[in-house]
């Protein structure tokens, strides 16, 4: 059996703090042989930046993607075209710095991890099906386990997603919303599927947030400074077990730590 654990939206430089210095002792607690985590949040102020995503590379992730977020900082068009440990969606135009999709060989499996935006109230970037398509289509033969990382607003488009590749892709991770869902499951063929992982974060916020400057939103409807919350960190995910013959999920489970 072959492990994989994705980690929802490291969201600020606590949680990325807090990952990294849990992770490595949660992949050898639960043998766990792959991970990946959405980063595009771990920066003060959202985006990424070297110091966080470093922490997070040496402590426990082989692989970071990102959202909508990850040009927040101007550093990140140079720190994506330095390596492809970090990874971009794949549908912004190919013009853009980075990649978005990568293969890494782990053991005895190459794991394909792609990252696309979804469309439905988001940036207005390439068709996110057609994107994955493409990408399936030049990597064919290429890798033996597949991961995608759909960044998307809408239940909808997450599950179309996840029905339309069903079969042709390990493990679908929705994220971006940082509430997890309680629909975890191995879809009809063969794909391990949640329509949003969470986040690594405070559960004591609003997405990470002070619950007041939220409030203040809210009730006031004017511009207030968000301030990350300070409450203690947890850790979400989604955790597949993946049979080494068949490169089907066999089963998958929400984790917190």
């Amino acid at each position: 059996m072959y492990r994989v654990l994705f980690l929802g939206d490291v969201n600020g430089p606590q949680a990325a703090d807090y990952v990294s210095s849990h992770l490595w002792q949660y992949r050898n607690d639960n043998k766990i042989d792959f991970v990946v985590a959405n980063a595009e949040n771990c920066a003060q102020g959202n985006g990424i930046d070297r110091e966080q995503t470093g922490k997070l590379l040496a402590g426990g992730c082989d692989i970071l993607t990102t959202g909508n977020h990850v040009f927040k900082k101007m550093m990140a068009k140079d720190m994506l075209d330095e390596n492809d440990d970090i990874i971009r969606p794949a549908n912004y135009p190919p013009e853009v710095p980075g990649v978005g999709y990568t293969i890494r060989r782990t053991g005895k499996f190459s794991i394909l991890v792609i990252n696309v935006l979804g469309v439905v109230m988001m940036e207005p970037l390439d068709n996110p099906f057609r994107t994955v398509d493409k990408i399936l289509s030049a990597t064919a033969g290429k890798y033996d386990i597949s991961l995608l990382d759909l960044h998307a607003e809408t239940t909808s488009e997450k599950n179309a997603m996840a029905h339309y590749l069903d079969g042709r892709v390990t493990m679908i991770c929705g994220t971006h919303t940082h509430v997890p869902t309680a629909d975890e499951r191995i879809l009809p063929k063969g794909t391990a599927y949640i329509t949003d992982a969470g986040m690594c974060g405070p559960d004591e916020s609003v997405l990470g947030l002070t619950p007041e400057c939220i409030i203040e939103k809210l009730t006031k409807n004017m511009p207030v400074r968000f301030i990350l919350s300070d409450n203690p960190v947890t850790a979400h995910g989604l955790m597949t077990d993946i049979d080494e013959t068949t490169k089907k999920a066999v089963y998958t489970q929400t984790i917190a730590f």
